[in-house]
């Protein structure tokens, strides 16, 4: 145990914000930097070492959080390090982006505030880098085995990683001009700067690693052909199909999926762009969706110069604090959050649901209609006179993702059996019906975590290692019907 008393003399601190007026007026993260690493050790202390860790269960990962948190204590980085990297290959990921179902699942968090168990893990692998302890880790010896992997997102990534590690030989598709799937296109520069991902894509190139972008798996190259090349497939092609919002009016001009509108924003700090085609600027904005992706948005639109930002949630607003009957510890409780978009200005509006559009005569939109709603027996009621109108000359949806994309062929030309819920079935093993193609992340599991999608490209590896070699010594986070205590 790091501190036996470390519970009850430190209080909660977590990560310093810069200034609101400061870090609208750049793309960097919205933290001060170097501020969690004088107070990391005393929150990493307050971990209590608990016989029954819940915060394992919590973790998709299975993560070892009272270990790492003990070596941080004592200011051991390099074991931190190792201990954080033994269940999780991009911890830099999952420390800026995982709402951290661990911390909701944390012993200590049943009476007080949980362990800042999200700031010690960024902060065990930043500092790992600035040492020099993330080194390339070579296979000592190669199976003769290929492997492709499709999709360069969190899934197919660790998948790619975790496979390349084994010996094997493995090449990543990946459609957009650059790797990183919805890390380098959906989560915006404030949340988490791309050098992130850049050095671990150097680091999996130096294990072996290869990468082709710009290719588009059942367009630029049929199924066929990978069956023909590779010894094995991995589909991590992501839920990339935005839910879409069929009212009158849905198609004027201004009206966009959130997926169209934040990668224009990432390209812009790539450099491809001097300014986004589509921008909030001096704009009326409307974001439909509350959760995450919602909150990118709003984000965004700030940093753009948007007159106003409004988001707009169909679900009534979240409670402050944990309900113990409807939401016990230590499950994931869907709780009001403010985020540091949120933080940043504009309305949020719980309990509405969009009627339709208005446009003016050239065909751009120009305001939106909404009425607040309630659920009764499961359906969605109107609250009669309610009906409002509210300005928008820039609107994106952003109310989720409802399975793989299917125009490009990929599923058909595979022959791959889908799920009740449209998701690429698979059995225990990721091994879907087709010989030697694996599927994981969102493309089997649906619209999920950051977290879980490593967990499944991990779990997905040591599928393929098994087919490949009849054994496999990779570890097995989870198995694809496992969902306790998580989102």
């Amino acid at each position: 145990m790091a501190d036996p008393k470390g519970f009850l003399t430190t209080t909660r601190q977590t990560a310093c914000s810069r200034p609101v007026e400061e870090r609208l007026k750049d793309w960097n993260e919205v933290y001060v930097p170097g501020s969690l690493l004088p107070i990391v050790s005393k929150q990493a202390g307050r971990c209590m070492d608990c016989g029954i860790p819940f915060c394992h269960n919590g973790c998709p990962l299975g993560n070892l959080i009272p270990e790492w948190n003990d070596y941080a204590y004592r200011e051991d980085w390099s074991a931190a390090s190792e201990r954080l990297h033994a269940t999780n290959n991009f911890p830099e990921f999952t420390g800026r982006l995982c709402p951290a179902p661990c911390e909701s699942a944390c012993v200590l968090g049943i009476n007080q505030p949980a362990v800042t168990i999200k700031n010690v893990e960024v902060s065990i692998i930043d500092k790992a880098w600035d040492n020099g302890g993330v080194v390339p880790q070579v296979p000592e010896r190669l199976s003769g085995k290929t492997v492709a992997v499709i999709g360069s997102g969190p899934a197919g990534l660790a998948a790619a990683q975790q496979l390349t590690r084994a010996g094997h030989t493995v090449v990543v598709y990946e459609r957009a001009d650059r790797i990183g799937g919805l890390l380098r296109y959906g989560i915006p520069e404030f949340k988490m700067e791309k050098r992130h991902i850049n050095r671990r894509i150097e680091q999996m190139r130096a294990e072996g690693t290869k990468f082709r972008t710009g290719i588009e798996v059942g367009r630029d190259i049929t199924a066929s052909d990978l069956r023909k090349r590779f010894d094995a497939v991995v589909v991590a092609a992501g839920a990339t199909v935005s839910r879409d919002l069929p009212v009158p009016g849905r198609d004027l001009k201004g009206v966009h999926f959130a997926m169209e509108y934040l990668p224009l924003a990432n390209k812009v700090q790539e450099g491809d762009f001097v300014a986004p085609p589509i921008t909030a600027e001096g704009k009326h904005v409307v974001v439909i969706g509350g959760g995450d992706t919602g909150a990118d948005c709003v984000g965004t639109a700030h940093r753009q110069g948007a007159l106003s930002v409004t988001q707009l949630e169909i679900m009534p607003r979240p409670n402050d604090e944990r309900d113990a009957v409807t939401q016990p510890w230590p499950t994931f409780p869907m709780l009001y959050k403010v985020t540091s978009a949120h933080e940043e200005g504009g309305e949020r509006v719980y309990s509405v649901s969009t009627t339709h559009f208005e446009g003016d005569e050239d065909g751009n939109v120009q305001a939106l209609h909404l009425v607040e709603v309630d659920f009764v027996d499961g359906k969605l009621v109107q609250r009669p006179g309610t009906e409002r109108r509210i300005p928008a000359q820039l609107v994106t949806l952003a109310m989720g993702f409802t399975g793989t994309d299917q125009a490009n062929g990929l599923v058909e030309q595979f022959g791959l059996d889908l799920d009740g819920r449209g998701n690429v079935a698979r059995d225990a093993s990721y091994a879907t019906n087709v010989e030697g193609v694996f599927v994981a992340g969102d493309a089997g599991r649906g619209q999920s975590l950051i977290v879980w999608a490593i967990a499944e490209g991990r779990s997905a590896a040591r599928g393929v290692d098994r087919y490949l070699t009849g054994t496999s010594t990779l570890p097995y986070p989870v198995k694809p019907t496992d969902r306790a205590l998580t989102v």
